[in-house]
């Protein structure tokens, strides 16, 4: 349990600043101090933040709250199995150029940044987020840009890393036009957690610059109701009204969403605030995460029972990225047999 003197003078503070080390969770009761040691080897590894807006959403500090055991560093995180993976999706090899990741013909990644407003302790690029490095220049920028205007094959392009909107508005309304020049290029995502942990960013003026040609959708990472506060939902109507599609993107946690009855309640709030959920994950195997693994056996059962439950506009498609860059498949009975998976070229695969 949090010590709750620390913890309001945290939330009612003249400065609510995001915490970004295991030495500031300790102050604020999040972590005992006996395990500040422990868990510093866990940050030599990965790093830490989380805002102020996701401190308000932690009710308990222990793993048994699902924002907490999302964000809370944890020392399960140093135990590596031999089967997880430093790339567990293949982005390397799919990278012709820094910046971009090329894995479907119509389609690819523009990574310009791997910041993020927090550090999910589960996340797939876990290895590289955090680092100021990874991020483009102006001149990788103008690489990238070239390479998406030389491939007209390419109509959709998904701003990732990192988070996108963590970048300014000055920069991000420059990659937006840009990307708007290229006269192949029709469609702009947003793969973001910022709406969710920094609900105040979705000003007036981020909203006016996504009114742009492409069409822009926004894909909202979001794996528990309790990450819908009353600031959250707020942010997501203000971009429903000003026309922004949203779409959500979850991901199978163990002790975090891993019931029907999770779910269904988060898929529920979800289209009530006109966010179609999209995607349901299997969990990557990105290093030290096997702690928040579910079966696919365990996944499956849970999307046969929310069939019944819910209506086809809040049922997302469960899917699982194949090691080694093979691609994003749904994971139904009709694409698994036994232990083999098929990837979107045929190809099949033992997992």
């Amino acid at each position: 349990m949090m010590m709750p003197g620390l913890w309001l003078r945290l939330m009612r503070g003249p400065e609510r600043r995001a915490i970004t080390s295991v030495k500031s969770l300790v102050s604020t009761g999040l972590v005992a101090r006996e395990d500040e040691t422990a868990l510093s080897k866990v940050e030599a590894n990965f790093s830490t933040r989380l805002t102020p807006e996701v401190l308000k959403q932690i009710k308990l500090a222990t793993l048994d709250d699902p924002v907490y055991r999302q964000y809370v560093p944890h020392t399960d995180e140093l135990n590596f199995r031999a089967d997880e993976r430093a790339d567990p999706i293949g982005d390397k090899i799919n990278s012709p150029v820094k910046g971009i990741i090329h894995r479907y013909p119509d389609r690819l990644l523009l990574t310009p940044t791997h910041t993020c407003a927090v550090y999910c302790r589960f996340c797939f690029r876990r290895e590289n987020v955090g680092k100021a490095e990874a991020s483009l220049n102006k001149a990788e920028m103008d690489t990238a840009m070239a390479y998406i205007d030389a491939h007209t094959e390419v109509s959709e392009v998904i701003l990732s890393g990192g988070d996108p909107l963590i970048l300014s508005d000055r920069r991000l309304a420059e990659i937006l036009h840009r990307l708007a020049g290229i006269a192949h290029i029709q469609v702009i995502r947003l793969h973001t957690r910022v709406p969710l942990v920094e609900p105040s960013r979705i000003t007036p003026a981020l909203i006016k610059l996504m009114r742009i040609r492409p069409a822009v959708y926004m894909v909202l990472h979001v794996n528990h109701v309790a990450e819908l506060s009353v600031p959250v939902k707020k942010a997501m109507a203000r971009l429903a009204r000003a026309g922004i599609p949203l779409l959500s993107q979850s991901v199978l946690l163990k002790g975090v969403n891993d019931s029907a009855e999770t779910l269904e309640e988060l898929f529920r709030a979800l289209v009530a605030n006109r966010v179609k959920p999209y995607y349901l994950h299997h969990l990557d195997k990105a290093q030290g995460t096997s702690h928040f693994r579910v079966s696919i056996a365990r996944g499956q059962a849970i999307m046969r029972a929310l069939r019944g439950r819910l209506s086809g506009i809040a049922q997302p498609t469960y899917v699982i990225d194949i090691p080694g860059g093979h691609g994003k498949v749904p994971i139904g009975p009709e694409y698994l047999s036994v232990n083999e998976i098929v990837d979107p070229k045929g190809r099949r695969h033992q997992i």
